[in-house]
């Protein structure tokens, strides 16, 4: 990649590998092959056996022959007679006759022939998608060319005879990139949400590869699921996904809007911006929006209950407008001891609400229902935040720069707190023995702690918080703050405003998404530093939707001590074949050592196994291929054994027939009496001695 002063230029290059049997070896010689070339790998291709390279960028395609050494540019006008973009997006080469596949941005896919002739080139165009085609591939035979975009259908095309199509809509997400096997057997699909789905010739799905959902943005908080103990956010589009942490296992997705999602760009339809859990996870409230302008704003809140049966949540109330103008925070009074269940939202409108569940009604066929509880506001300033005390006696409700403390009980205003004259962006209780404390972060780069007891300011501290939450089995609290371009994290106790843990620039970006998630077994960690670790567990997002963590160090230790297990030789690179072949030469040296040495034992300084495994992956056969040739060595013939057999019988009837013909040619005059004492051997042993002298020992030189 070149930079230049105006903008990055990016260079397909050469490299050239030296003659070398090392494993790692250090390229040199480096060559440019296509300058100017598009950052999208997806715009570049070789086609008919590695011949050509197509290269496509804006509004013009590349091809580079390497035996002629000549470029070819084909350009193309920005619009063309109906309107549509034709901007390149992907390129597909076929590998058995010239011809390069383009996906455009208005959806059309343009076949190109006749290239190595600049001015007698010509094309073909199709059109299916409605939408930019992301992604093209040609099967191994040539026989079919595969198309995929953001409607999230695969598009299967007969060559040559394109008129034929078969399709596999409702994959989920749009398509990115498109595989195909080298038997032509399996396509594979990569998707938007992070998801690769392998599909059969036949276009019939055959398994789905799900990670964490990844959507556009995540509206909602970071949630963990007090039952299932999973985390919860926004995943496809109008859902809710549940992740176990533990298993790094997507769980199942919830459907919010129960509405069919339309995958066009620019169209408005509804999305989950808001979701809270009550403290058992036996109640969920979500809020659907649809329409950024405040004017045509269409607004749902819907209370879900949680079936045992199903072991999923069910909807129960849906409550239509619940505010005038979009809702701001949500929370659920999480006290253990409470005797009702309570949901308070913040709107745009200048409220806060209090919903309160119902008891059931005396017909079996209706259930438990919600219903508003009180509507509350100050002088007609807006809320922001809202958040309940540990045990639920206080109600904090932030209105920009105020801050209102109110009874749930009797919905009594009990006191207010401004200190500095600064809109309040995050709200916060303490916990356990620092539940008297209540903190809050200002527009101001200010993080202030309020002293509940005596309604005065505690402590503040100058502090860009972009983000602020508590950890609800411990004192401990995390502030992200913004600086420098970076994230730095500070773990403190709103009893002592000297941070327990920090840690510089934790990623690039701000975190606006954090959550405190419960370990399943508390850790005894010995260093100090992370003893804020031992009962929860800090993930947060960033702004490039990567979620991360901290572990302890006997985490890490753990993790290297299992990675160590698999390490079989340093200076030999970890494949699966030498994993196999290192499991057979450590088992027959325990068995060497235990017992004696056979004919049949393999060398332990085999120059063939060790030519083998030191030779360059890319110039040696496929595994498969290594794999089946190393079976057969290791097999048996069961017409040679016999065939051995036989000769051994031969030899034995021949040394027999020698045998007697000696006795026979014997003189019949005996021989000196001590010469026969010495060397005196019966016919059994002279049988033995020549079978012995006639025996190959070359095997032994192995061991020498």
């Amino acid at each position: 990649m070149c930079s230049t002063l105006f903008a990055e230029v990016f260079q397909l290059v050469a490299v050239h590998l030296p003659q070398s049997g090392d494993q790692l070896v250090e390229a040199l010689e480096l060559s440019a092959v296509v300058s100017d070339v598009s950052s999208n790998p997806a715009a570049m291709g070789f086609g008919k056996g590695g011949e050509f390279i197509a290269s496509a960028k804006g509004l013009h395609l590349e091809v580079f022959f390497f035996k002629k050494q000549k470029t070819y540019r084909f350009p193309l006008k920005e619009d063309n007679k109906k309107g549509g973009k034709n901007t390149f997006m992907c390129v597909a080469c076929h590998q058995k006759e010239d011809c390069i596949a383009t996906g455009h941005e208005d959806g059309k896919i343009r076949l190109w022939r006749n290239f190595s002739h600049k001015k007698e080139y010509t094309y073909s165009t199709l059109h299916w998608h409605h939408s930019a085609v992301s992604s093209l591939c040609f099967t191994p035979e040539g026989t079919n060319l595969l198309s995929g975009g953001l409607e999230s259908v695969l598009v299967q095309w007969r060559y040559n005879q394109e008129s034929q199509r078969d399709f596999l809509p409702r994959l989920g997400s749009a398509i990115t990139h498109i595989a195909v096997s080298p038997d032509g057997a399996l396509f594979c699909t990569s998707h938007s949400d992070n998801k690769i789905t392998i599909i059969q010739s036949s276009v019939k799905v055959s398994a789905v590869i799900q990670g964490l959902v990844k959507g556009e943005s995540v509206r909602t908080d970071l949630m963990v699921d007090p039952r299932s103990k999973s985390l919860v956010l926004n995943g496809k589009p109008g859902q809710l996904q549940f992740y176990s942490l533990q298993r790094d296992k997507l769980l199942y997705n919830l459907d919010i809007v129960q509405q069919e999602y339309i995958h066009e760009s620019g169209l408005e339809q509804f999305e989950v911006v808001k979701a809270a859990f009550d403290a058992s996870g036996s109640w969920m409230a979500t809020v659907e929006e649809r329409n950024q302008k405040a004017a045509e704003l269409e607004l749902n809140l819907k209370l879900w209950a949680f079936d045992e049966q199903t072991q999923s949540f069910v909807l129960n109330t849906t409550i239509s407008t619940p505010h005038e103008a979009r809702i701001t925070d949500m929370c659920f009074c999480h006290a253990a001891d409470s005797q009702t269940t309570m949901l308070v939202s913040t709107s745009k409108d200048g409220h806060f609400k209090a919903w309160q569940l119902s008891a059931a009604a005396h017909t079996e066929d209706e259930g438990p229902s919600w219903s508003c509880d009180f509507v509350g506001a100050y002088h007609s300033l807006v809320p922001e935040r809202c958040c309940f005390s540990a045990d639920g006696s206080l109600l904090a409700v932030s209105f920009q720069e105020v801050v209102t403390v109110w009874s749930p009980a009797s919905w009594e205003l009990l006191t207010t707190l401004s200190q500095p004259p600064q809109a309040i962006r995050d709200l916060c209780f303490g916990r356990l023995s620092c539940s008297k404390y209540l903190l809050g972060t200002t527009a101001s780069k200010l993080l202030c702690c309020w002293n509940l007891l005596t309604c005065s300011l505690e402590w503040s501290t100058a502090m860009d918080v972009s983000l602020l939450l508590a950890d609800p089995l411990t004192e401990n609290m995390a502030a992200f703050c913004f600086h420098a371009g970076g994230t730095d994290l500070f773990v403190f106790q709103p009893s002592e405003p000297r941070p327990l843990f920090s840690h510089k620039a934790v990623c690039s970006g701000k975190v606006t998404r954090a959550i405190f998630s419960p370990r399943e077994e508390m850790l005894e960690s010995c260093e100090e530093s992370s003893q804020w670790l031992n009962r929860s567990q800090l993930h947060f997002l960033t702004q490039y939707m990567d979620l991360m963590t901290f572990t302890t160090k006997a985490e890490e230790d753990r993790l290297l001590a299992s990675s160590r297990q698999l390490v079989v030789d340093d200076s030999v690179a970890m494949t699966p074949f030498y994993l196999l072949l290192g499991k057979h030469r450590r088992q027959e040296t325990e068995d060497a050592v235990s017992s004696s040495l056979s004919s049949d034992t393999v060398p332990q300084s085999s120059a063939a196994i060790k030519q083998l495994l030191q030779t360059p992956a890319h110039v040696m056969p496929s595994t498969s291929y290594l794999c089946s040739m190393f079976v057969q060595s290791l097999l048996i013939s069961v017409t040679d054994t016999r065939e051995e057999n036989k000769h051994a019988e031969e030899k034995m009837d021949s040394e027999r027939e020698e045998e007697d013909s000696e006795e026979e040619m014997e003189p019949s005059n005996p021989r000196p009496q001590q010469a026969s004492d010495a060397c005196s051997l019966t016919k059994a042993q002279l049988r033995d001695l020549r079978r012995v002298r006639k025996q190959d020992h070359s095997w032994s030189a192995g061991f020498l």
